[in-house]
């Protein structure tokens, strides 16, 4: 697995899958191994993927200083990787909490990132955030899924402040477009890939400049994708539009029946949309 040098001498490992113009693909999590995002549904057949392990996940190394985990931090490792690979710029893909990382990092190189794409992204780095009314209008088309019950009752202690492990487990099916044995895999895994200290310093105070990120965006130079599950919880349709209004140059395209992860309910549909914005 090739490695390479962050600017605080971190050793950070990549994947490569496929053939074609590179596509750096920033995971979510936050601070989840990149694994789970496999060939991204075959996108592997159309792009090169360079699949990143954020510091102190998957095989990158773990920094001696834990407030480097900061979202705002990680910009100079992907900055350091775009150098490694010797391209003076690159399309970006960043999923959830990924897509955070990749507005961060084309605020402050917007002449290094070309086109972007947002996948079911995570709007704090511009200061959005989905209310509850937007997260049960996604929600509640699913009453006739025999999870459903359960499901719902633990997003409304949820999103009344009762957080417990249980809740979450109890809601991860509305992260899928079908909760089906791929998905309980998927999910299966989810805990043992994040770095869960990585993941609460990754918000943390300063991490994210909304101000500043709104004026990046309103001026980026190049094409931005943001794609949206219809069915997702996570990222529901309703707060990607309010991302998208933020950046004149986005196109908005919502994929039916997908969740969170779009390439797992919909692989051809999903390589489909991706492919035609890459092209």
């Amino acid at each position: 697995m090739p490695t390479f040098a962050a600017p605080d001498g971190t050793t950070l490992a990549y994947r490569t899958l496929g053939d074609g113009t590179p596509l750096v693909c920033l995971p979510g999590g936050p601070m989840r191994d990149s694994a789970y995002l496999d060939e991204l549904g075959g996108l592997a057949a159309h792009r090169t993927l360079v699949l990143p392990d954020l510091r102190g996940t998957g095989r990158s190394g773990v920094p001696a200083d834990v407030s480097s985990y900061r979202c705002d931090r990680l910009v100079g490792d992907v900055e350091a990787l775009r150098q490694h690979l010797g391209l003076e710029q690159v399309d970006m893909l960043g999923h959830s909490a990924g897509a955070n990382l990749a507005v961060l990092h084309a605020t402050r190189h917007p002449e290094r990132v070309g086109r972007l794409a947002l996948i079911t992204p995570s709007t704090r780095a511009v200061g959005l955030e989905a209310t509850a009314a937007l997260r049960r209008e996604v929600t509640r088309v699913r009453v006739a899924e025999p999870w459903y019950p359960a499901a719902a009752a633990a997003l409304d202690s949820l999103l009344t402040g009762q957080a417990t492990d249980d809740n979450w487990q109890a809601i991860a099916p509305f992260f899928y477009g079908r909760w089906d044995a791929t998905a309980r895999a998927h999910q299966a895994v989810e805990s043992a890939q994040r770095n869960q200290e990585a993941a609460r310093m990754f918000g943390a105070d300063g991490a994210f400049d909304a101000p500043a990120a709104r004026a990046a965006l309103a001026v980026h130079p190049g094409l931005v994708l943001l794609l949206a599950g219809e069915l997702d919880l996570g990222a529901p349709p309703g707060l990607v539009a309010q991302l998208a209004e933020l950046a004149p140059r986005a196109e908005l395209v919502v994929q039916p029946g997908a969740g969170h992860y779009p390439w797992l309910d919909d692989a051809e549909r999903f390589t489909a949309i991706l492919s035609a914005f890459l092209h």
